[in-house]
């Protein structure tokens, strides 16, 4: 496998950052070829600007600030060369980006990336997919449809 596309790369972050620390890490624990690995970048906290826009199609506006962390890990890839792997997670997480890093860094490498796909990507998409499926199970029966009548003059 070559290097995944961007949409693939988006997915598997989304995926990673969603996922709870501990599925990430049971994950991590459960690889049979872990690298070594460098920290680049270790895991910082700080905030991001979130934008909104109106619509989804209007002026965009800054809706407010959310803590973040980031962190970045190198990996040797099975063809010698330095793959860099990024995490980003909502909150105060560590360890948490730390290992979306990891991840992404072994998503890259064509050595690694459909064992990790395989072993990580996909049960961990399955589960985010099945949590979201009982949340909107779970609210369904509070929905209220609204609709409006015309009346005739």
């Amino acid at each position: 496998m070559s290097n995944p596309s961007s949409d693939e790369r988006q997915h598997s972050l989304r995926v990673l950052a969603l996922s709870p620390e501990a599925a990430l890490e049971k994950r991590w624990e459960a690889l049979a070829d872990k690298p070594a690995y460098r920290v680049l970048r270790p895991p910082q906290i700080g905030s991001a600007m979130i934008r909104g826009r109106i619509g989804g199609s209007g002026e965009p506006f800054n809706l407010g600030e959310m803590t973040m962390t980031r962190a970045a890990v190198q990996i040797d890839g099975a063809d010698g060369r330095a793959i860099i792997g990024h995490g980003h997670v909502a909150g105060r997480a560590p360890r948490h980006a730390e290992l979306i890093a990891l991840f992404d860094a072994l998503m890259q490498d064509p050595a690694h990336h459909d064992a990790v796909a395989a072993a990580a990507i996909a049960p961990l998409a399955a589960a985010l997919a099945r949590r979201h499926a009982d949340e909107a199970a779970r609210v369904a029966p509070s929905r209220v449809e609204f609709f409006t009548m015309v009346r005739e003059r």
